[in-house]
């Protein structure tokens, strides 16, 4: 077995984190590291995640001096990882049992160094929403920087293989220019499976108001180099494939359907 590495900021996280970190101890596959950086929580988030840590020395708790911001946050404990493989899980989200298990069977077996699942939504309540969320079955560099297609607590890489990679430091959007850069080595490939589950809230990147979202993208693409013109397309690029994200690899499932599964 191969060490896993689970890299996963935290910020006031006291409502959410037991179930994050319960969904990492009940997986099939135990060979994992878990490094929850803590960016200076003013609620009960640190006393949480020490509780768990007394009991399984495989977490790590970090904890940012100041508040830094995600980005800092997952450069911090990107290099502070020990394991082949990357994979990364938000403080607010959930794994299946099985996800780490069939995702490091799915990239052997198939020879591929950076890869993503399939995800449904869950409310702040643990509910499923009846959302399923997916994407293209092989993401290119190309089609990376066209859209955000993978969700964050979905992706794992071969850290041998694309080495150590950090995300430029901003408050929003660093996790897509993190994939942005594995994306320079290696494609990234589809598992298509449901093995995780989004926590869509009032915090939730998904709330925020296109306006913002604009500006996030905009930014972010200026940050990795890009000129005036190309971030002002890439920008673009991303509306359009936003709503055909929606169209295309978003579907809603009954609560029969639900049940049933």
């Amino acid at each position: 077995m191969n060490l896993v590495s689970i890299i996963t900021p935290a910020f006031n996280s006291e409502k959410f984190i037991a179930e994050t970190i319960m969904s990492v101890l009940n997986q099939t596959y135990q060979d994992w590291e878990m490094i929850i950086v803590d960016d200076c929580s003013t609620d009960k988030t640190a006393e949480i995640i020490l509780s768990f840590q007394e009991k399984d020395s495989r977490i790590i708790y970090l904890r940012n001096e100041i508040n830094k911001g995600s980005a800092f946050s997952r450069n911090l404990a990107l290099r502070k990882a020990k394991g082949k493989w990357i994979a990364f899980l938000d403080s607010d989200d959930v794994w299946l049992p099985n996800k780490l298990e069939k995702q490091i069977e799915y990239m052997t077996e198939n020879n591929c160094h950076f890869s993503y699942t399939n995800y449904s939504e869950i409310d702040e309540n643990s509910n499923e929403t009846g959302v399923i969320l997916t994407g293209p079955k092989i993401i290119t560099r190309h089609k990376m920087l066209a859209y955000c297609w993978p969700g964050c607590l979905t992706i794992m890489y071969d850290a041998e293989f694309v080495g150590l990679i950090q995300t430029i430091d901003i408050r929003i959007n660093e996790e897509y220019a993190l994939w942005i850069n594995v994306s320079k080595k290696t494609d990234c490939y589809l598992l298509d499976e449901n093995l995780a589950k989004y926590r869509r809230h009032s915090n939730s990147l998904s709330h925020q108001s296109y306006l913002k979202l604009i500006k996030w993208h905009y930014l972010m693409f200026r940050k990795l180099d890009n000129n005036v013109v190309a971030s002002l397309i890439l920008t673009a690029g991303n509306l359009i494939f936003g709503v055909y994200k929606k169209i295309v690899y978003r579907r809603k499932v009954s609560k029969g359907e639900r049940l049933k599964g």
